[in-house]
């Protein structure tokens, strides 16, 4: 019978890193306590020390500056497409609206 693949929450996973980072007890003894292999803790260890920067960000610094108003006239560029397709299709014959 096959085993269904456990799922563990940021929560556990942040408590394990952090057990495993305070060295107090072996990988083989945390894995023991917490049922999981070594090789999971350790992996887990490296995630937190390799992510435990984004702790100390500031909330402005994840958005990339967008430039609004270049946004706004490719906005208006493709409008005028749009418009220029829609007349072109209509005055070919092919539209719904053509006589």
């Amino acid at each position: 019978m096959k085993r269904s693949r456990r799922t563990f929450s940021a929560a556990f996973k942040a408590q394990v890193a952090i057990a495993a980072l305070q060295e107090r007890d072996t990988l083989a003894e945390l894995s023991e306590r917490f049922e999981i292999h070594p090789n999971i803790i350790s992996k887990w260890k490296q995630e937190f020390v390799k992510n435990s920067a984004k702790v100390f960000e500031k909330p402005g610094d994840k958005s990339p500056s967008v430039d609004v108003d270049k946004l706004y006239t490719k906005i208006g560029k493709l409008e005028v497409e749009r418009d220029f397709l829609e007349k072109t299709y209509l005055m070919s014959g092919l539209g719904k609206n053509a006589r």
